[in-house]
């Protein structure tokens, strides 16, 4: 089967970086479907994990987790899906990724894809959204039902892939009152299409911005881009006895005394901690990307897709890390058919 991997961590600028090969095809066991892979989208996660080191691997290494496509076949133990089923997921980072023509993934770990959606579209959704979904209502405990309906989030990064889920979520299904950053007119727009009450440019002084439009203090804040340099601003910002997630790694400490005399809490938020652990509520990834496809088709929630570019080859996936790297994507960047 055609998939595109890597032997040795490389600049994007280097062809060998990402290149397209030949592997056999998988077998499903245990609670495993096997994949007919029709799209892909792509992560910071896959850029992570590429970056250059001095390292080689013995056999090529695959990348990707997102993808949507059609089951081709299932594992002895597998009950949730069939053969034909279409389906969209993000998958473990313990197991080699989705950029492949087919793919072996826990059902666990798997949804239904949305039915209104084609796979592109779809494939654009699961990673930003488990991450979102995990980081709102099962960190910070905020009501998927609605019954802190009028309480206020500011997210920042909202619009990049994670963002701008992450404010249709915080806005269309928790109902809050939503305060995302951008710093460029087209990305302030897709955040304030996607439901952002108001913007902030988190290259300025947040707490300051946050002042001027009448939120001093927040009750969530939702850091979706560099910890290290927001955390003073969310320490400042957040009410006493609010709450902080964030899902990117810090570099250097982190100043977490800001946070006692407020008796505020703080999240950390990975949403591949479920399947690197094998956790016994695996299952609810599965739910959670149930119920987004059943709000996706009542159009309570959109995708995310920023731009198509392209088949699923070496040259498109390293367009595509290149202008990750660049961080001034919007919206998700996703490959189609092979």
């Amino acid at each position: 089967m055609k998939a595109i991997g890597f032997t040795r961590y490389l600049p994007i600028s280097d062809p060998q970086a990402l290149v397209d090969i030949e592997l056999d095809q998988p077998t499903p066991t245990g609670r495993d479907l096997l994949v007919k892979v029709e799209a892909i989208a792509v992560n910071p996660v896959d850029t992570k994990v590429r970056a250059p080191k001095d390292k080689v691997e013995s056999a090529p290494r695959v990348l990707g987790w997102d993808a949507a496509g059609v089951v081709a076949a299932v594992g002895p133990e597998a009950t949730l899906f069939k053969v034909g089923d279409p389906v969209y997921y993000a998958g473990d980072i313990t197991r080699p990724g989705a950029n492949s023509e087919f793919h072996l993934i826990d059902e666990r770990i798997v949804g239904t894809k949305p039915a209104s959606l084609d796979f592109s579209s779809a494939a654009a959704l699961p990673l930003t959204t488990i991450t979102a979904w995990e980081a709102l209502f099962d960190r910070l405990g905020v009501s998927a039902e609605g019954k802190d309906a009028g309480k206020s989030v500011l997210i920042v990064g909202g619009a990049g892939g994670v963002g701008s889920i992450g404010i249709q979520l915080a806005k269309r299904v928790a109902k809050l009152q939503v305060i995302a950053t951008a710093s460029r007119p087209e990305s302030a727009r897709w955040a304030q299409e996607l439901g952002a009450d108001h913007i902030v440019d988190h290259f300025g002084d947040i707490p300051a911005q946050m002042k001027e439009i009448g939120f001093p203090q927040v009750d969530y804040v939702l850091i979706f881009n560099d910890t290290d340099k927001h955390f003073p601003a969310a320490a400042e910002v957040i009410k006493p006895q609010g709450g902080i997630c964030t899902i990117v790694e810090n570099a250097r400490p982190l100043p977490v005394e800001l946070l006692k005399a407020k008796s505020a809490a703080f999240h950390w938020e990975f949403m591949f901690t479920r399947a690197m652990f094998n956790t016994p509520d695996m299952i609810e990834q599965h739910k959670l990307l149930s119920e987004v496809a059943r709000l996706i088709d009542a159009g309570t929630l959109r995708t995310t897709l920023g731009r198509d570019l392209g088949p699923i080859n070496a040259t498109n996936l390293r367009e595509a890390h290149r202008l990750l790297e660049e961080g001034r994507t919007v919206g998700k960047l996703v490959l189609t058919g092979f």
